[in-house]
């Protein structure tokens, strides 16, 4: 009996906390993870996928074609990925206060009225640049 509580925190632990539906789902592995591909898929969650030859895209909303055995091409691309989230924040004035869920939420009508200004004040879409060096590419392949 503990083991199978212990198995399901495990697993579905950050579920639980998850207050909304995610904007988007990024998978490394697409055949080990198919299964939260599918449930994606029911929810409309537009999947960013890193996809090798042993696996089929369609479906796959963003599909970035790696090699996801290579800890170093799984390593590289989630950096790359997260450092373009952060920057997406950024660039949105956005901060970690503005994903935290109040204790007490105000009303829709009061989120509808906040929510007029900000769409009224667009800013155009800031291109960040992602600056690789061979060295912080291939860090792994010199200590060896």
């Amino acid at each position: 009996m503990r083991t199978q509580i212990a198995r399901l925190r495990k697993y579905l632990g950050g579920v639980s906390e998850m207050t909304s539906t995610p904007s988007a789902m990024f998978i490394v592995d697409l055949r080990k993870e198919y299964n939260a591909f599918l449930e994606a898929k029911k929810l409309n969650i537009p999947v960013v996928a890193l996809v090798d030859t042993n696996c089929d895209p369609t479906g796959v909303d963003y599909p970035i074609p790696g090699n996801d055995d290579a800890i170093r091409a799984v390593r590289l691309i989630a950096r790359i990925v997260a450092d373009a989230c952060i920057a997406g924040q950024q660039a949105g004035g956005f901060t970690s206060q503005d994903f935290e869920v109040p204790e007490e939420g105000p009303s829709d009508q009061t989120v509808v009225e906040e929510a007029a200004p900000a769409a009224a004040a667009e800013t155009a879409p800031v291109e960040t640049e992602v600056n690789l060096n061979e060295s912080e590419v291939f860090a792994d392949t010199k200590a060896e």
